[in-house]
């Protein structure tokens, strides 16, 4: 097949049959009346598979060109400087968090026992570093029809011992970043944001407008399928802060005290000079390790997919705000019957989905039944009250977690919320299949 023709003649010509195999046998049918209509799904064409056969063709399967690509093109996209490549958005919020427990940070670093401020009501991956590592998560209610942190119960939850603040923009819907800044500011405390399912959502803050996600000390993103973009499996860490980043690249990358890249050796020319530790002098600096770490780094595939989602990525936001705001307009005539979600002031949501909250006399459960019986997937909001969880059931009532208040919002949510998704691949009939059924079962 390839006889008689060079490398690049060969790639060439494999990526021209990748494309004719997406046009053949990738497109997705259209829609018609009574197909599943999903709460989220991939959203590709021959680009990301293109991308992705490229770097396969490589065969560096590690990070690579790709990787550098991705994290130079995310961090212009976002506005910050710094941006490392990690392997999920639960890897990225376990490397967020575990970089405030750094030694480096001398008086700020959270050690085991400090306090770290977050909300119940949510994803568990946000808590989960928290517990492991032996800190203390204070939970604090939320608000509905927003969805985020009660701002009016942070001074309440603040201890002594508190460290830092590590919530989760809820649903692409930002939470009040005015209030929770300043509180930070007040009490010397680390912000970190799980922009998990807000990528692309936007704040302004003193007349300047941040993507959420680089306005605290560290942002999260994830890649898994459902999110705002996907490379399969991936996530990402990003700062504007330099000394953070660098031990963020340490705990991606085993805890190594070495900054070179995979298969770079000795970009400090310093590697046999130096004394560490305990170390004798001139001990091989490549595997000297600073931290107790990981090895959480991405495919060079996965970035190669990143890459070419990159290029759709406004449009994705775009057609997630036209989906959400298609709904609340065909939802606002059973206002009396359901809460409809309402955007945080100040903000832009890049949407993940449309929230829900059933009023006295509508019953949750029923609801979703009958939607789901008419072919249209909801999901629950998370955790609903993650203390509420089998994963409690060994610490409940012991002082490894802290409980600010009775947290009746964040159980009302866990009883009486629901949504739907609004990705950017539902077309308008998708749409208003959902607004219908909905309208006809409450």
């Amino acid at each position: 097949m390839f006889e008689n023709k060079s490398k690049e003649e060969a790639t060439k010509e494999i990526l021209e049959s990748v494309k004719e195999y997406y046009a053949k046998f990738m497109k997705k049918p259209e829609y018609k009346d009574g197909d599943r209509i999903s709460y989220a799904s991939r959203v590709f064409d021959e680009k990301e598979m293109v991308n992705l056969v490229d770097s396969s063709l490589e065969f560096w399967l590690t990070s690579g060109r790709y990787t550098d690509q991705f994290e130079k093109q995310m961090g212009e996209y976002l506005g910050t400087p710094f941006v490392s490549l990690v392997n999920s958005g639960s890897s990225a919020n376990l490397i967020a968090f575990m970089t405030l427990t750094s030694p480096v940070l001398g008086d700020r670093q959270i050690k085991r026992g400090d306090e770290v401020i977050t909300v119940a009501c949510g994803f568990p991956t946000t808590v989960t570093p928290i517990l492991n590592y032996g800190a203390v998560p204070v939970f604090v209610d939320v608000k509905v029809p927003q969805y985020n942190i009660d701002v009016t119960q942070l001074e309440a939850a603040l201890s002594p011992k508190t460290k830092a603040v590590m919530i989760a923009h809820t649903l692409g819907n930002p939470f009040d970043l005015k209030a929770v800044t300043e509180f930070c500011k007040k009490h010397n405390l680390w912000l970190v944001e799980d922009n998990c399912d807000a990528l692309g959502s936007e704040y302004t803050l003193d007349v300047k407008t941040y993507k959420t996600g680089t306005i605290g000390d560290i942002g999260t993103s994830s890649f898994y399928p459902p999110h705002h973009m996907t490379m399969g499996e991936g996530g990402a860490v990003y700062t504007r802060n330099p000394k953070l980043h660098k031990i963020i690249r340490s705990f991606r990358d085993w805890g190594r005290d070495c900054i070179c890249p995979s298969g770079v050796d000795n970009l400090c020319k310093h590697r046999f000079d130096r004394q560490f530790g305990t170390l004798p002098l001139g001990y091989d600096h490549k595997y000297t390790y600073s931290h107790f770490g990981y090895n959480l780094k991405a495919t060079d595939m996965q970035a190669a997919i990143g890459c070419a989602q990159l290029e759709k990525f406004p449009s994705f936001v775009e057609r997630r705000k036209y989906n959400w705001k298609r709904i609340y307009d065909g939802l606002k005539s059973v206002q009396d019957k359901l809460i409809l979600p309402e955007p945080v002031e100040n903000s832009s949501p890049s949407w993940f989905g449309f929230c829900i909250t059933c009023k006295d006399g509508v019953n949750r459960n029923e609801l979703v039944k009958k939607i789901e019986a008419q072919n249209i997937q909801t999901r629950a909001l998370f955790a609903g009250n993650l203390t509420r969880h089998p994963c409690f059931d060994q610490i409940r009532g012991t002082d490894a977690y802290r409980v600010i208040g009775d947290l009746s919002e964040t159980d009302r949510i866990m009883n009486n919320t629901f949504w739907i998704g609004v990705y950017p691949g539902m077309t308008d009939a998708m749409l208003d299949k959902m607004i219908e059924v909905i309208k006809a079962s409450v």
